[in-house]
């Protein structure tokens, strides 16, 4: 009886049988079936007992081998019955019968041993998976987990996920006046959904609300909404969900004006369908051309970049956009400037023309409506600007002199409370000359412009983004679509010339609805621009008072 004991155990554990276990059960079912006919009993099917008369002494024996039944596969169907559960052989797709020509193994010979014990493992192995498809060593509590978090019926999903701590900083009107919807309203695919949260996106924002759904019907969009109240995810995440993983082709294309915001929106993509299974590439000017030609001989999904890289590597061949389905234009109005339209109309003649377009920007010049009489269908256009600047940033200007700007840097420095800020200038040669002055004054500064290195250019991004330094100086090659959240401060070292560059400079700070503050140095030539983008932008900047309530930019 041990060795049933044994036999019974390594079966409940999903352990496969060894040869001689295997031979000593045989032998010891021999023995009980022997000792079942003198109590005249029989054993059926799964393991049910008829029977006329019974020994006492024999209960536990039956006990016995009644577990060895249910649980070896080969007790379970009388040999050479049927080819299945019923004897039907759709019935267990799974199941693979004996071959009825070899109901019973002499186990003398060697060669039938080793088919038999073959035959058994096999057979004990698909049982086992059939109840079980995870390894055996599993803990219970590891399959349950697996089991939730693969089954869509399971309601816990969320709780597996690895979700940021939520953020407690107050935030305005401009990205908390929504609708009240849920991203799980949309019926995203749930790996989208899992990359969504684990972003740590709670709700959708009013340009998410507005965008999405429409973006998922197939229809064109001129969407404009504020800096920073989510435009790039409400692209993003009806991209990532229109795009079949099966299908080895280029299926939707991001254009961008510059590479710093080419390696922002891929890695917004990256982290928003981590979980799917979608390769994205990007590609900008100032990079290996033969790097990106290898990248693009492997499986390609989504490819953002700048629209003269995209149309180079077009024109060469190989990148083939007939399968692209959707062409998405971030700050929209830049790249429809004649720095970049003719490149991109080229570049829409290689994509069908069934294709969906969307367009998104904080302003909207007359070439922008050109381009959309032209090029979009019918398009469906969102309209969130009520007014052109957050809420949540507050602007100053200080009248100074030209040469008093340093001092009067050095005093904000002091008396302001910066996670971090950016300084704009009009010039490279003004921003290295300013980094340089800043960092003699001893504080941490950064510098970039459009005239660095491409590696130089990314390496310093990186780091300012992940918070080395306190302050970056730079020129308008920095003002579009970058999104760092701990930017409270932006100085305009040199005051802009037009409403459009003083919109998107300010917008740095105050991202997502949350604070921030502007500061403007103004000289003497700069009032008129000073009043004139107060007109057009209609807002009102106000002079800087003596001390500056942190509440307004901190909270």
């Amino acid at each position: 009886m041990k060795i049933l004991k044994i036999a019974q155990d390594r079966l409940a554990k999903g352990d496969p049988m060894d040869k001689d276990l295997a031979d000593e059960v045989e032998r010891t079912k021999e023995e009980l079936k022997e000792v079942l006919k003198l109590a005249n009993l029989e054993i059926v099917g799964v393991g049910k007992r008829k029977f006329t008369t019974s020994l006492p002494e024999l209960e536990e024996k039956i006990q016995l081998v009644r577990p060895i039944f249910l649980m070896n596969p080969r007790a379970r169907y009388p040999p050479g019955i049927g080819n299945g559960r019923g004897g039907s052989v759709n019935s267990t797709p799974n199941f693979q019968a004996r071959n009825p020509q070899q109901q019973y193994v002499q186990r003398n010979s060697v060669q039938n041993q080793q088919q038999f014990q073959q035959q058994q493992q096999q057979q004990q192995q698909q049982q086992w998976l059939r109840r079980n498809p995870m390894e055996a060593d599993f803990s219970a509590n590891e399959v349950e987990k697996t089991v939730q978090s693969v089954d869509p019926s399971s309601q816990d999903w969320k709780a597996q996920l690895k979700i940021p701590p939520i953020d407690a900083r107050y935030k305005t009107e401009d990205v908390t006046a929504t609708k009240g919807n849920e991203f799980e309203d949309y019926f995203l695919k749930r790996e989208l959904l899992m990359g969504i949260y684990e972003k740590g996106f709670e709700n959708p924002s009013p340009i998410q609300e507005e965008s999405i759904p429409i973006a998922l019907t197939g229809s064109d969009i001129l969407a404009r909404a504020k800096n920073g109240t989510g435009k790039t995810a409400a692209f993003c995440i009806p991209a990532l969900e229109k795009i079949d993983q099966d299908t080895n082709a280029i299926q939707v294309v991001i254009l961008v004006p510059t590479r710093e915001l080419a390696l922002q929106t891929s890695q917004v993509c990256k982290e928003l369908g981590k979980h799917l299974k979608i390769q994205v590439m990007v590609t900008t000017g100032g990079t290996s051309v033969k790097d990106d030609i290898m990248r693009l001989y492997q499986p390609v999904h989504l490819l953002v970049g700048t629209p003269g890289r995209i149309l180079d590597l077009a024109k060469k061949g190989v990148c083939i956009l007939k399968d692209c389905s959707m062409l998405v234009m971030d700050e929209a109005d830049k790249l429809l400037s004649p720095e970049f339209r003719p490149s991109v109309e080229h570049l829409i003649r290689f994509m069908p023309l069934n294709r969906q377009i969307l367009l998104f920007s904080a302003t909207f010049p007359v070439i922008v409506k050109d381009f959309k009489d032209r090029y979009l269908k019918k398009p469906y256009i969102i309209n969130l600007m009520d007014e052109l600047t957050l809420k949540g940033i507050t602007q100053y200007y200080a009248f100074v002199e030209e040469r008093q700007k340093v001092h009067c840097l050095n005093a904000l420095f002091s008396k302001l409370q910066i996670n971090q800020s950016i300084i704009f200038c009009n010039s490279v040669n003004r921003v290295e000359l300013l980094a340089k002055k800043i960092t003699e004054l001893g504080y941490s500064c950064f510098y970039i412009h459009a005239k660095m290195l491409q590696d130089h250019r990314n390496r310093v991004f990186h780091d300012f983004r992940n918070g080395a330094c306190r302050n970056l100086v730079c020129t308008d090659l920095f003002t579009r679509g970058i999104d760092i959240q701990a930017v409270n401060v932006v100085i305009n070292f040199d005051f802009p010339k037009n409403s459009e560059t003083y919109l998107h400079r300010v917008g740095r700070s105050g991202r997502f609805g949350h604070l921030g503050l502007a500061v403007n140095l103004i000289t003497y030539e700069d009032r008129f621009s000073l009043y004139r983008i107060e007109q057009e932008l209609g807002t009102e900047i106000k002079q800087i008072p003596p001390q500056i309530d942190q509440a307004i930019y901190c909270r």
